[in-house]
């Protein structure tokens, strides 16, 4: 007997839709209000996880073709070059920098050094949570 998971399929992808929009608005929050890239990350992790469980393994791994390992390196590199950043100027490591600049469509708007920062801790806890999730699940013993 064939199965038909076309309403499982298609309420997955609004769902994982929702999921990842609000993953990228707790992402730009995070450094004035309660979010950022951990939160962000934990999110997008688990909208895609959900892709994973609702489609399966291999289907996701062609449409997402990401290596999470290089993501991780790529996360750590971004966040350290953040913090390193702050000794050019002499300050402590990690130090924060902000600035308000008036962008032609949106306005004023605060520039940080958070932002990359976050970026990179969004980078890491994506790729270590789908990294960790999906060894277990292609673990066959």
């Amino acid at each position: 007997m064939k199965t038909n998971f076309l309403m499982l399929h298609t309420i997955t992808r609004i769902v994982a839709f929702i999921i990842l929009s609000f993953s990228v608005f707790l992402f730009f929050a995070g450094h004035n209000n309660p979010g950022g890239g951990f939160i962000g990350g934990l999110m997008t992790a688990s909208a895609l996880l959900l892709l994973y469980v609702s489609f399966d393994l291999k289907t996701i791994k062609r449409v997402i073709p990401f290596n999470y390992s290089t993501m991780i390196a790529v996360g750590l590199l971004i966040a350290i070059a953040t913090g390193l950043n702050s000794f050019l100027f002499g300050d402590p490591f990690l130090t924060q920098y902000f600035e308000y600049y008036d962008l032609p469509v949106l306005g004023e708007t605060e520039l940080t050094t958070a932002l990359p920062f976050d970026l990179g801790i969004y980078l890491v806890v994506v790729g270590v949570a789908l990294l960790t999730i999906l060894t277990i699940a292609e673990d066959d013993a």
